[in-house]
């Protein structure tokens, strides 16, 4: 399985990135939310992906706090 495999066309795993993008943050806030446990991130090989299932429950937690 690669990195960017989809289903339905919707990409699971992001690069920090395109994750950041996708919350409207910059990339060192993205990386500070990893490290701090906050938003769940996986390695794969020596590269950081987030997957879209994380960035969904990161928001649904913001939003009930």
């Amino acid at each position: 399985m690669d990195e960017t495999t989809t289903v339905a066309g919707e990409q699971l795993l992001l690069r920090p990135v395109e994750a950041a993008r996708q919350l409207g943050i910059g990339r060192t806030k993205l990386y500070e939310l990893m490290a701090s446990g906050q938003l769940r991130s996986v390695k794969i090989g020596g590269a950081r992906r987030v997957s879209a299932t994380a960035l969904a429950e990161f928001v649904a937690a913001l939003d009930a706090a």
